[in-house]
């Protein structure tokens, strides 16, 4: 058997890398050791001399690295990967880039969280139930953690497993006291190790010291550990400082020693022998597990802690004493007590050695391994037919417009979002009211909706594109809060997406006074077509002349204005073309399923097959560009793509989706084959998680959609144009399903649910 680890690793000093490596020496114990691989994740900056196990190295945050780690991954005929999970290893905003990697992988991976928040942010608490939900199993190293799992994170009980925290067999280190420091000789010792950093409280310490220097004047602190580096990196040496100020200003230069250095095995042993009491003193209940606790246990050291939940857990039934946070007299006086009884210092260090002997990494990995063979065993599940292959509403969210109310007054819809708050400060634009315009009789048309905006919300945003319209036919484009107006003359592009909205409404109006109003903003917008010099704005515009058509197709007028405005797509296409390179422009940049989209509708309008025959080999293109991944990838904003460079991965926007999902929702209106539906739903799931982070843009909670997917994770603001797509993406898809044929339909298939769990698709 082989498992690949994924984590930090030594020599990277780090609480995370310690585990792994004791735990790959630990499962190399057994009988039939794995054979072994890790990919290690470098910090910021840093990159270390890696042992030969060591077959991958991810830069933190760079992206591709975690893609190319899970190929890696898949062509090394691994049979598991286990993940240690830390927020801080990963790149992204709380590590969301890990969501990558594993949305690649091949084979099954299970899971080692070493932080579960209470309280987690909206990201922390999906990444946690995207990796627990894809996971073959979850392991944590408390029952408490195995709790908040269950109660906050909906992941069922009977997938995580409690394995406990592991320690070295100490007793059979090699010990030298050589490796202590002369002033810790003839002293009784009080010892703290680990990574130096505020939330450890060890000024609680030092503010109980003198208390108990009074009746014990030759006790010494030590304080073990180098300064954490990612505070190194933001703070320097601010926090060590401050202590050594405290313990000057308290005469207690005699009575602290700073050991600035990472320990190692057999030298924290011979510190944990030597010292009387070992103190924990975290300012903070929640943490849910800690190395440098079971660590001290598993040495057989008289412990007093604060009492963080994991404190709490491991020291129950006597194994320790507990003190109050921040609470240095009570502590000073819990000291006093220990050194003034030899026989209950003792004591407490025979319960911690008896249990600390249950710890110990042999059992710990012996586990683990184990679990890996039962996983590996158990059979992978029989491919069955994807019911979400074809679009089917069971699998998407409720339609639930409570956002879009939320952007919205009695102007129009606010352009942007803070979070899920509407930004006042940044007004309206026609762009969006166009697009809720178009949503809104969208929503009109799926008449299942109850919570359908018709009503009261389209009246408000034909009248925003009213007030917008210049008396000469153009639009203005942006908006002030307080209404007034921000530009003359709007963008073409902006320009375009309105008629495209008018002609929409044209076509499906749900009355005589709708369509009346939308035909005479519409007709009196057609002047500015001619001077149109830019496809995307042509593309808009001629959608918005299509749909129009549909409802009066014997309009000769607009038929020849259609034909001026295409076109010049068609000879675009022919003049950029070349090789493999089978697109518009000799760059692609953004909105770029609008051009074929647009050559679609006027195909079917006019049933000219050239038109047919350009926009469905750009689409062919463009699929290799976006579709490659077996998901939805579209072109990043950051940088766009051009001809003979690779693709940008960010900024990915959710209207790429929407012209997406409309470009593939039309092919299938134009060619009647199935295959574009699919590929339809494949772009719609973007929103929901099918994406290069592996996580849903749609929020559940604000019933809005992420801005986008950024360098560093989603931009988890929630404006109008993403929501906007997000619902015009929902609503095509909620379209296309009444139209499939019912031998087309997918057929529901019960899913039978197992603890193991392949790739995400």
């Amino acid at each position: 058997m082989k498992i690949a680890y994924i984590s930090s690793y030594y020599p990277r000093e780090c609480g995370i890398a310690t585990f792994t490596e004791h735990l790959i020496r630990a499962t190399g114990l057994v009988e039939d050791a794995p054979e072994v691989s890790v990919i290690a994740m470098n910090d910021e900056g840093q990159a270390y001399e890696y042992p030969p196990e060591v077959t991958f190295t991810v830069r933190q945050h760079s992206m591709q690295d975690y893609l190319a780690a899970a190929d890696h991954i898949n062509n090394s005929d691994t049979d598991l990967v286990v993940l240690q999970h830390e927020f801080g290893i990963f790149g992204g905003e709380s590590g969301i880039f890990i969501l990558s990697l594993l949305g690649k992988l091949k084979v099954p991976y299970i899971v080692t969280f070493h932080t579960v928040l209470k309280e987690p942010s909206f990201l922390q608490k999906t990444i946690v139930k995207e990796i627990s939900r894809h996971a073959a199993r979850v392991i944590v190293m408390s029952r408490l953690a195995t709790r908040f799992l269950d109660e906050i994170y909906d992941v069922p009980e009977d997938k995580v497993m409690l394995i406990p925290h592991g320690v070295p067999d100490f007793e059979k280190l090699s010990i030298s006291a050589d490796v202590l420091p002369e002033a810790l000789r003839n002293r009784k010792v009080i010892f703290t190790f680990g990574l130096l950093s505020r939330n450890k409280g060890i000024e609680t310490v030092i503010r109980a010291l003198p208390g108990v220097i009074e009746r014990h004047p030759d006790v010494l602190y030590v304080v073990a550990g180098k300064t954490h580096p990612a505070v190194l990196r933001h703070a320097g040496e601010e926090y060590r400082n401050s202590l050594q100020e405290m313990i000057r200003e308290n005469g207690l230069d005699e009575h602290v020693l700073f050991v600035d250095q990472f320990l190692t095995e057999n030298d924290l042993f011979a510190y944990l022998r030597h010292s009387h009491v070992y103190v924990t003193p975290y300012l903070s209940e929640a943490q849910i597990t800690s190395g440098t606790l079971t660590y001290a246990l598993g040495a057989g050291a008289a412990v007093v802690s604060t009492p963080y939940w994991y404190a709490q857990e491991l020291l129950e039934d006597g194994r320790g004493r507990l003190f109050g946070f921040s609470r240095f007299d009570e502590l000073g006086n819990i000291l006093t007590e220990l050194l003034d009884s030899p026989e209950a210092l003792e004591a407490l260090r025979g319960r911690a050695l008896e249990y600390g002997r249950e710890l110990q990494w042999s059992r710990m990995g012996a586990r683990y391994y184990q679990l890996a063979k039962k996983i590996r065993n158990t059979p992978r599940p029989a491919s069955i037919n994807n019911p979400r292959t074809l679009p089917d509403p069971s699998f998407l969210p409720p339609l639930n417009f409570s956002h879009i109310r939320r952007l919205t007054d009695d102007t129009g819809i606010v352009q942007h979002a803070k979070y899920g708050i509407p930004n006042l400060k940044e007004g309206y634009c026609v762009d969006d009211n166009a697009r809720a315009l178009m949503m809104t009789v969208m929503a009109h048309q799926h008449r299942k909706s109850k919570d359908a905006p018709t009503p009261e919300l389209l009246p408000v945003y034909l009248s925003f594109i009213h007030y917008m319209q210049r008396p000469d036919g153009n639009f203005r484009n942006f908006l002030s809060f307080s209404r007034q107006y921000l530009d003359e003359i709007g963008s073409e592009d902006s320009f375009g997406r309105t008629v495209w909205a008018l002609g929409h409404l044209v076509r499906y109006a749900p009355n005589n006074s709708y369509r009346e109003f939308a035909m005479e903003l519409f007709h009196r917008s057609l002047a500015h077509l001619d001077a149109l010099e830019y496809l995307r704005g042509r593309a808009n515009a001629a959608i918005g002349l299509c749909h129009y058509l549909q409802a009066y197709p014997s309009d000769e007028g607009i038929q020849a204005r259609l034909q001026s405005l295409v076109q010049p797509l068609v000879d675009a296409w022919h003049q950029n073309r070349e090789g493999n390179w089978q697109w518009f422009e000799k760059t692609m940049t953004y909105d770029n399923g609008i051009l074929p989209l647009a050559l679609l509708h006027a195909a079917e309008i006019s049933k000219r097959e050239d038109l047919k025959e350009v926009a469905l080999q750009s689409l062919a293109f463009l699929e290799t560009v976006t579709m490659s991944q077996g998901y939805f990838c579209p072109v990043g904003n950051d940088g766009w793509l051009c001809e003979g460079n690779d693709c940008p991965v960010f900024d990915q926007q959710a209207l790429e989706t929407m012209a997406m999902v409309l470009l593939y929702q039309q092919a299938y209106t134009v060619t009647g084959y199935a295959g574009y539906l699919k590929k339809m739903f494949t772009c719609y799931r973007w929103f929901t998680g099918e994406n290069v982070l592996r996580v849903s843009l749609y929020d559940t909670e604000t019933h809005g959609c992420c801005d986008g997917i950024s360098p560093h994770g989603l931009n988890r603001n929630q404006g109008a144009e993403s929501t906007l797509a997000y619902f015009i993406s929902h609503l095509a898809v909620l379209q296309s399903c009444e139209a499939i044929p019912r031998q087309e339909k997918p057929v529901k298939t019960a899913i039978i649910s197992t603890p193991v769990v392949s790739k995400i698709s």
